[in-house]
C-alpha cells in the first residue's frame, strides 16, 4: 500500500466524519464578535472603537473609511464565473473580504454584502459544449460546489448572491438607459459601449485610452467604432442561450452584468466594490463607465482589490493552466490551515504558494490549537463557581498589548500577518502557565488560562480561524498522519509530492 492509497483513504474518512461534523456548526458562527479589556482587577471595558483605513485603488491610498450612511456599508464583491473547481486564487479573493465584511460587523456596521454568479459566460458554454451538458445546469452545479468550498474555509455567505441568468430584466433596462443617454451603439443585434463617450475612462486603472487593448474573453471587432469599446449585449449564436430583447435574441456581456446587480441590491452609489487585482481592468473600469452612462449620480467610495497567488512567480489562474483547485489542497491539509495561509500575507502583496508556505501554516495553526485545547481541558477540570473574577497584571497586560496590536493592525488596511504574529506573546504565556514549572506555580493560574484562551478565540473569530472544535482539527492531523505513517512502514517510501507530509510527523507525536 503507498502513500497516495493511504491518502486517499483517509480523504474518504475526512470528508465522509469530520468535516461533517464541522460543516454543521461553520452556518452558527457568530460574525459579530465582542472583545474586551480585562484589566488588573478583573473589571471588563469596551474597547475603544476603531478607525477603519482602507486602500482605495481610486485615489492610490490608504483613507479613512467613513460610509455613506452612518451605520450602514454596502459592499459589492465580483464572484466566480462557475464552470468548474475554484482554484486558490479564487480562495484568497473571497477570504480577504470575508475578513473586511467580519470585521465591519465587529465593528458594528450593519452590512449589505452583494457577491454575484456569473451563470452567463463564453467560458461557461465552451465548457458545456464539451461535457454535453445545458450551460445552466453546469454553472448551477459548479455555483454548489463554490458553496462548498466557502464553507470549508469559514466564509460567511453573503447577504445576497445574485446570478446572471435571473436578472435579465435589470440588465437590458441598464443598457437600453445607456443607449437612450448616447453612450452605446447597435450593430446588426450587438450593442456596445462607446468608450469616447465617457472622458474619465481609465481613471481607476491609470491607462490612457490610447493604450487600451480591446477588452478580454472576446476577439476584437472591427465592426466597433473604438477598440475599446465592448460588449454590452450579443447577439445569439446557433445553439447558445439566449433572452429576448429589444435588439434581439441574445446574452449580455461580461461587464454589464455587475453594473445592473449591484445597483438592483445596493443602489448607483454605494460604499466598497471588491475583487482581485485583475479585475482592475478591463472590467471594473468598464463597470464604472457603464454605472455612470446610465446614471450619472453614480458613485462608489473605495476600490479595493487583492494582489495574486503566484506559483513559480507567475500569477495562478486557470487560464493560464497553473492552478491548484482548492479541493486539491483541502484534500491534504486542514482547510483552515488554508485560510491561515493566505491572510499570513497582506491581501494586497503577491502571496507565492509553495508547500513549504503551506507547511508552514499547518504546524502553526496545529500549535495555536493545541494550545487552546489544552486550555479547555483544564478549565473542564475546574468548578467555575471557584474560580475568581481577577486575573494577574502580568496577564492583564499580555491581554491588553494583544487586543491593541490586534485591532490596530486590522483597522490599518486589514494586515492579518501583524495580527497573527501578535498571537505569539499570549500563546507563549498560556503554553508557560500549562507546562512550566514556574508557570504551574503562577497564582491566579486557571483564571489566566481561560483568559487568554477566551481572548484568542474572540480574534481567531475575527479572522475566520475558529473550528468547530478544537479536538476535530487535532483528530483531522491525527488521523492523516496515521494514515501517511501507516504506508510508509508497509511501502518504505513516500511517493507523494517531494516533502508534502513531513510536517505532520511532529503532529503525530503531539497527538
Amino acid at each position: 500500500m503507498h502513500i497516495a492509497a493511504a491518502v486517499n483513504s483517509f480523504r474518504y474518512y475526512s470528508r465522509s466524519r469530520l468535516r461533517a461534523r464541522c460543516l454543521s456548526t461553520i452556518g452558527n458562527s457568530k460574525s459579530t464578535v465582542d472583545i474586551k479589556v480585562v484589566n488588573g482587577e478583573g473589571t471588563e471595558t469596551e474597547l475603544r472603537k476603531q478607525q477603519l483605513w482602507l486602500h482605495n485603488t481610486m485615489s492610490k491610498q490608504k483613507e479613512l473609511f467613513i460610509p455613506k450612511v452612518p451605520g450602514k456599508v454596502g459592499m459589492y464583491v465580483c464572484g466566480v464565473t462557475a464552470y468548474d473547481l475554484s482554484h486558490i486564487g479564487h480562495a484568497r479573493v473571497y477570504v480577504s473580504f470575508d475578513v473586511l465584511y467580519r470585521y465591519l460587523n465587529y465593528l458594528g456596521y450593519e452590512v449589505k454584502y452583494v457577491r454575484n454568479f456569473t451563470d452567463v459566460d463564453d467560458k461557461i458554454i465552451a465548457r458545456a459544449n464539451e461535457l454535453g451538458e445545458d450551460p445552466i445546469k453546469l454553472s448551477r452545479r459548479f455555483c454548489e460546489e463554490f458553496h462548498q468550498d466557502m464553507t470549508y474555509l469559514h466564509c460567511l455567505p453573503p447577504s445576497v448572491e445574485p446570478r446572471v441568468s435571473d436578472h435579465m430584466p435589470q440588465i437590458i433596462d441598464m443598457i437600453q438607459q445607456i443607449l437612450d443617454n448616447g453612450c452605446a451603439y447597435r450593430i446588426n443585434g450587438d450593442v456596445y459601449f462607446s468608450v469616447d463617450k465617457f472622458p474619465e475612462y481609465g481613471t481607476l486603472s491609470g491607462r490612457k485610452l490610447e493604450d487600451n487593448r480591446a477588452g478580454e474573453r472576446v476577439a476584437v471587432d472591427t465592426r466597433k467604432k473604438h477598440p475599446a469599446d465592448f460588449a454590452l449585449w450579443k447577439t445569439a449564436k446557433a445553439g447558445e442561450p439566449f433572452w429576448e430583447s429589444p435588439w434581439g435574441p441574445g446574452r449580455p456581456g461580461w461587464h454589464i452584468e455587475c453594473s445592473a446587480m449591484s445597483a438592483a441590491y445596493l443602489g448607483y452609489t454605494f460604499d466598497i466594490h471588491g475583487g482581485g487585482m485583475d479585475l482592475v481592468f478591463p472590467h471594473h473600469e468598464n463597470e464604472i463607465a457603464q454605472s455612470c452612462a446610465a446614471c450619472r449620480e453614480s458613485n462608489i467610495t473605495y476600490w479595493i482589490h487583492n494582489g495574486f497567488v503566484n506559483i513559480d512567480s507567475q500569477k495562478m489562474s486557470k487560464s493560464l493552466g497553473n492552478f491548484f483547485t482548492i479541493r486539491q489542497v483541502i484534500d491534504l491539509y486542514h482547510p483552515l490551515a488554508l485560510r491561515l495561509f493566505l491572510i499570513g500575507t497582506h491581501y494586497r502583496s503577491p502571496i507565492n504558494y509553495t508547500i513549504v508556505q503551506i507547511e508552514s501554516a499547518s504546524d502553526r495553526l496545529f500549535y495555536i490549537y493545541q494550545a487552546l485545547y489544552d486550555c479547555q481541558i483544564l478549565s473542564t477540570q475546574h468548578d467555575e463557581a471557584s474560580l475568581k473574577d481577577s486575573i494577574p497584571a502580568e496577564t492583564a497586560n499580555c491581554i491588553n498589548k494583544f487586543q491593541d496590536e490586534v485591532l490596530s493592525s486590522i483597522s490599518d488596511d486589514l494586515h492579518t500577518p501583524v495580527a497573527l504574529a501578535a498571537m505569539s506573546d499570549p500563546l507563549k504565556l498560556i503554553n508557560d502557565l500549562l507546562h512550566t514549572r514556574k508557570g504551574k506555580k503562577q497564582a491566579l493560574r486557571i483564571e489566566s488560562i481561560a483568559a487568554l484562551e477566551n481572548t484568542i478565540r474572540n480574534v481567531l473569530a475575527i479572522l475566520g480561524l475558529v473550528p468547530a472544535s478544537y479536538a476535530e482539527v487535532q483528530i483531522f492531523f491525527c488521523c492523516l498522519v496515521s494514515s501517511i505513517l501507516y504506508a510508509v512502514t508497509l511501502s518504505r517510501e513516500i511517493d507523494g509530492p517531494s516533502g508534502a507530509y513531513s510536517a505532520y510527523y511532529f503532529q503525530m507525536m503531539l497527538c
